[in-house]
């Protein structure tokens, strides 16, 4: 992408988190719809502030306006459920975030001779950089939506699911594999890339359908521990959940699914969502397989083996890690504290998944109770003899 591209497509993506703070009201702006989730409002002002953070603050040393606005905008000096009441209104959210993206984007454009060496220049890395922020934070807006509009008893119209394909499993061969991404775009946690061996593995050509989730649900999935390890016996026996959170009922008992855009009418053929890494990992061993390595789903990505990996983001099997050679870039805490072997990884992408972050290198990464996103699983099973 070049340079006037890049820079369109920041704009593009500030103009979509200004869309959310003009089309709702203030109150709706404010209101936390769900307990992991801050308020609309409060996304669409971090947004700006990471972005005047890193151009005013980090490349040209101004943090005035930084300071001022730090105890909210920044994640770690915010208590999340008191973020909403402490937003500026509405009209103000919008100035501010308008004027500082005004002169954010002039620096892009043109920076200060004094600065055009600075490696966060190179490249066009932070443009690339601040693009991948506000893409996930409009995927997390669609989880804030979604949220929303099952608060609001919110209908959509039915949306189409995608076509079923072959089915069935592919074979990833034993052999040496690259890993990683080596674009100037790569978060830290992307890198070094590397290559490793992987044994001879089947990996499912599509994600799982909430048809086959209901099989296990209807085998008694929920209530037979043996499919569950130990930590996910102990959160489902707590009787909070049993099934999808994205499965929902109107009043006369017909099944929904919860979408940003509202509720539509459930189907068996969709990939299913709303999925605990917990639940994904039991749906696995119920259906004789397991949840794949992320080495094992990107090796496999790549080599063009999988269909379907923009329907929802795919739960893996082992825990958020760093790389060999692992280098914390542009800054401590995007990745080092999650290196903490409570989050486990997603590859892929969902429906709501901006273009900048899907690629098969990116690695997304919650704990394993988060069921709020739009998650659910592919089958991994040993070369020989896996189900079919």
């Amino acid at each position: 992408m070049n340079e006037m591209r890049l820079l369109d497509a920041l704009d593009r993506h500030h103009q979509a988190t200004l869309e959310v703070a003009r089309r709702w009201p203030d109150g709706a702006l404010r209101r936390q719809y769900h307990p992991l989730l801050s308020p609309m409002g409060w996304h669409v002002g971090h947004c700006s502030f990471i972005e005047t953070l890193w151009v005013q603050g980090e490349l040209l040393g101004e943090y005035e306006e930084i300071r001022r606005w730090q105890p909210l905008y920044q994640p770690e000096l915010a208590y999340k459920p008191g973020r909403g009441s402490q937003l500026p209104d509405r009209e103000v959210l919008l100035d501010w975030c308008m004027a500082r993206h005004g002169e954010n984007a002039a620096v892009l454009a043109d920076p200060p001779l004094r600065v055009r060496s600075h490696r966060l220049l190179a490249e066009g890395y932070l443009a690339r950089f601040l693009l991948q922020h506000y893409a996930q934070h409009l995927e997390t807006l669609d989880y804030v939506r979604a949220q929303q509009a099952l608060a609001e008893g919110r209908r959509a119209a039915d949306a189409p699911a995608p076509p079923r394909r072959v089915g069935g499993f592919a074979e990833l061969a034993s052999g040496r594999y690259g890993i990683g991404t080596a674009g100037v775009e790569a978060y830290d946690n992307e890198r070094r890339t590397h290559t490793i061996e992987l044994d001879r593995v089947r990996l499912a050509r599509e994600p799982v359908t909430n048809g086959q989730y209901q099989a296990f649900m209807d085998a008694g999935g929920y209530q037979t521990p043996d499919h569950w390890d130990r930590d996910g016996w102990r959160w489902c026996s707590s009787g909070r959940f049993r099934g999808p959170a994205t499965w929902k009922h109107d009043a006369d008992g017909a099944r929904l699914e919860l979408t940003p855009d509202g509720l539509i009418p459930w189907r068996a053929d969709r990939a299913v969502t709303g999925l605990s890494h917990y639940e994904a990992a039991a749906f696995a061993h119920w259906a004789g397989g397991r949840l794949p390595h992320e080495y094992e789903w990107e090796a496999a990505a790549r080599g063009g083996l999988l269909e379907g990996t923009g329907e929802a983001w795919e739960w893996c099997a082992k825990a958020f890690h760093p790389y060999p050679g692992f280098t914390p870039f542009p800054y401590n805490e995007y990745s080092v504290p999650w290196f903490d072997g409570r989050h486990f990884v997603m590859r892929g992408a969902s429906p709501w998944t901006r273009t900048a972050v899907r690629r098969p290198g990116f690695r997304n990464f919650y704990t394993r109770d988060v069921r709020h996103t739009f998650a659910g699983l592919r089958l991994a099973a040993p070369a020989r003899g896996a189900p079919d």
